[in-house]
């Protein structure tokens, strides 16, 4: 394997890992009796707007069948909540409920608090230089 082959490869673990310890940290903000899945989909939700299932379920890169179960677990916390499509009497739309807005501002505001007191610890050129990776990321995860 070439130099350059395997710092790429060294990187992309690095990236990886990090990624992931950041996002465990970013979880532990919050006491949550929801799980990643249905967080995911609040969240979903709350940045897009009222969903059918289906769409949900593709926005969210899983099964319908899976995001039925999601759907139906979060109705019971009362987090969201169906209500009939307005041309398709076969769908639904599935939206959030003030509880389930209100979780979710809960929800940001506790992790972008830890993380802004994270980023004060930071010289300005490393908060720069995390500003530019989180556009490359951003960029890459939109791929």
């Amino acid at each position: 394997m070439s130099d350059t082959a395997e710092r790429e490869r060294t990187l992309a673990s690095r990236l990886r890992i990090a990624v992931v310890r950041l996002n465990r940290r970013l979880r532990t903000q919050t006491e949550s009796n929801v799980t990643l899945s249905q967080i995911s989909a609040l969240a979903c939700l709350w940045r897009g707007g009222p969903l059918s299932p289906r769409e949900l379920a593709s926005r969210e890169g899983v099964q319908p069948p899976s995001m039925t179960r999601v759907i139906a677990a979060l109705e019971e916390l009362g987090l969201v909540r169906r209500r009939p499509h307005p041309t398709d009497g076969r769908q639904a739309i599935v939206e959030l409920t003030e509880a389930g807005q209100e979780r979710m501002d809960q929800e940001v505001s506790a992790r972008e608090q830890w993380l802004d007191q994270r980023l004060a610890e930071l010289t300005e050129q490393e908060r720069e230089t995390l500003a530019n990776a989180a556009r490359i990321i951003d960029r890459m995860a939109q791929l």
